[in-house]
């Protein structure tokens, strides 16, 4: 099975969560999130009113903030839930576990996805953190230039495992 740009999203958005301080399966909720919400949005689709856009003073002094159903991670927003004890995070009222991550995005790569994981990873060191917290510079300059390679390169390892 090939690794398309939706499992890039996934993988690349998990990356960058765990680098901002989410837990690993937080992250990897979050990153399976912003997958379906990009998928999503690319169609064209209402999603309910969002609260206020916070003020980029706000963002680098509270990078992660939440409230009682959000979850801004810079200056995007995704709502959440508790599921366990952990914050999982919920689109379209379905929560996005490690078990979806593992089921949707990591079973694309094979044996292969901890090599790519390493990869995404260490690509998103490369990139300062304001970067990280704008939803706009993380899809512009991190997942679009490189979204397409990465999708043949993983696809080529994962075929190769």
């Amino acid at each position: 099975m090939a690794v398309g740009r939706f499992q890039v999203m996934a993988t690349l958005q998990a990356a960058r969560a765990l680098a901002l301080g989410l837990s690993e399966p937080e992250a990897k909720s979050w990153g399976l999130n912003r997958a379906i919400f990009y998928a999503a949005a690319k169609r064209g689709f209402r999603e309910k009113a969002l609260p206020r856009r916070r003020e980029w003073s706000e963002i680098l002094q509270k990078p992660v903030h939440e409230t009682r159903e959000a979850y801004f991670l810079g200056d995007e927003m995704a709502y959440k839930a508790k599921r366990e004890g952990k914050t999982y995070f919920t689109i379209g009222g379905e929560i996005q576990t490690e078990s979806e991550f593992q089921r949707q995005i990591e079973s694309r790569f094979g044996k292969a996805f901890a090599k790519a994981w390493k990869e995404a990873l260490a690509l998103i060191k490369q990139f300062p953190r304001e970067v990280l917290l704008s939803q706009s510079a993380f899809y512009e300059e991190v997942y679009k230039p490189r979204r397409d390679d990465l999708a043949a390169k993983w696809t080529e390892i994962a075929k190769s495992s």
